[in-house]
């Protein structure tokens, strides 16, 4: 592999597996933790400074945003696997063809989805049972945050091509800065300025574009591979075919369950402005909590397509086994933080006055958190099985999570109010990891095969 200045990218195909993925998934968590900062941040601030209600109608947008933003970043993310098949592969004409096609891609795809957001985010917003004191406020972020879905489109795009190549520390560095800027600049928007909940989602939005401006420097100075070319925008069919065969399934899987995240805020929208404030700080919790397991998922994809790549297959399932102990571990660390602490940092948006909402947040990370285990194997199985380009069965998964997230919505929550709502995501998680672990199974075997082919041929 060339070495110079080729900034922090990591051949993930040689090494010891365990310390190479905990490694990669270490600045990897940070920067997710640091993504899922901003919606935090923007409840908090908005929770403290302009009170409950408004908090409520942030927080009700939770579901909407992911119905876009998770399909943006399954989607870059699917794009990405293929660039980084193509480095573990040593061929770096495929990397810097496949950036090319992820930028074609990524601005067709930001065109589409602002158009959709912004002319049928109102009427979501009223199918979804909306409570009317909520509802303006919900509609004005949620324009704008739609507004400026290109930004975030291609904040995933230009992090997941760096992070394609072994680099998980220089996106985490830019998503911290972005963070930072966001933290100063929206309590100005809201404070300051007095522009209440759309300077909100106007600051998240200002300080996207400065974070693209980072990584494109940075990509520019020190990431030559991604360095692409005029000749690399060719079509090729067959390459934009692999593009879209693993990418746009892999959004869809993130929109399927954001369908259900919808169902239940319909349902949850129903129990009025108290019980949708504590399930969108919870959420919040909930949403920085998982990130270590969704991280070593994440980190998984990478390692399983650069060795998918290298075609040294006994590598990925030695690299399986050592992550599932690994994120396992820090599921119960998590869980425990959560069940204990929960109901203090649910105060942290409310204040101790509304005990109501606190000791609704708090049932919602205790039943949760019991179940992280179950979300960390289905994070490890799925994104291992999408590094391989296999599609149909993470689909199959993101259905059964769509179904079980709809069932919670219309009887779980009508029998047992705010608690069936608590439910939803761990049956989702378990109904989920049920196909994933058994596709993962025969698969492990096909490889071990494989490997073993291989060998006795050398």
């Amino acid at each position: 592999m060339q070495n110079q200045d080729n900034g922090a990218v990591k051949d993930l195909t040689v090494g010891e597996p365990a310390r190479l993925i905990l490694f990669f998934t270490l600045p990897l968590l940070a920067g997710n933790v640091f993504q899922q900062l901003f919606g935090f941040v923007d409840t908090l601030i908005v929770g403290r400074f302009l009170g409950v209600e408004a908090l409520a109608a942030v927080g009700c947008t939770g579901s909407l945003m992911f119905l876009m933003l998770g399909f943006i970043g399954g989607m870059t993310s699917g794009f990405s696997i293929c660039t980084s098949q193509k480095f573990g592969a040593k061929d770096f004409d495929g990397v810097r063809r496949s950036a090319a096609i992820c930028i074609i891609l990524s601005f067709v795809a930001s065109v589409v989805l602002t158009v959709f957001g912004v002319f049928n985010c109102r009427e979501m917003l009223i199918l979804m049972n909306t409570p009317p004191e909520i509802i303006n406020g919900a509609y004005q972020f949620i324009l704008i945050i739609y507004g400026g879905m290109g930004m975030f489109l291609f904040h995933q795009m230009l992090t997941n091509l760096v992070r394609a190549l072994g680099d998980s520390k220089m996106p985490t560095v830019i998503q911290a800065t972005t963070l930072v800027i966001n933290i100063l600049l929206e309590p100005v928007a809201i404070i300051l300025l007095d522009l209440g909940i759309p300077g909100a989602a106007g600051a998240t939005i200002v300080s996207l574009i400065i974070g693209n401006i980072l990584c494109i420097v940075y990509i520019k100075k020190r990431v030559p591979y991604l360095h692409v070319r005029r000749e690399d925008f060719a079509f090729d069919r067959e390459f934009w075919a692999e593009h879209i065969k693993i990418g746009l399934p892999m959004g869809f899987q993130s929109s399927i369950i954001a369908i259900g995240a919808i169902a239940l805020q319909f349902a949850l929208n129903g129990l009025g402005s108290v019980a949708v404030a504590s399930f969108a700080a919870a959420h919040r919790v909930d949403g920085i909590a998982v990130m270590p397991m969704m991280s070593f998922g994440v980190a998984m994809a990478a390692y399983t397509a650069q060795n998918f790549g290298a075609k040294k297959f006994g590598r990925i399932v030695e690299g399986v086994k050592k992550c599932m102990l690994m994120s396992c571990t820090f599921s119960i660390l998590v869980a425990i933080f959560n069940i204990y602490l929960g109901d203090k940092i649910i105060e942290l948006f409310v204040g101790a006055d509304e005990q109501q909402v606190v000791e609704y947040g708090r049932l919602f990370l205790i039943v949760t958190g019991l179940s992280y285990w179950s979300i960390a194997l289905m994070f490890i199985f799925r994104f291992t099985l999408q590094g391989l380009g296999q599609s149909l069965v993470p689909t199959i998964a993101g259905i059964i999570e769509l179904i079980m997230r709809i069932a919670a919505s219309i009887f779980l929550v009508k029998w047992m109010g705010f608690l069936g709502a608590c439910l939803a995501a761990p049956m989702a998680w378990i109904g989920a990891l049920i196909p994933l672990a058994i596709s993962f199974f025969f698969t492990a075997r096909k490889l071990r095969k494989t490997a073993e082919v291989m060998t006795l041929e050398h």
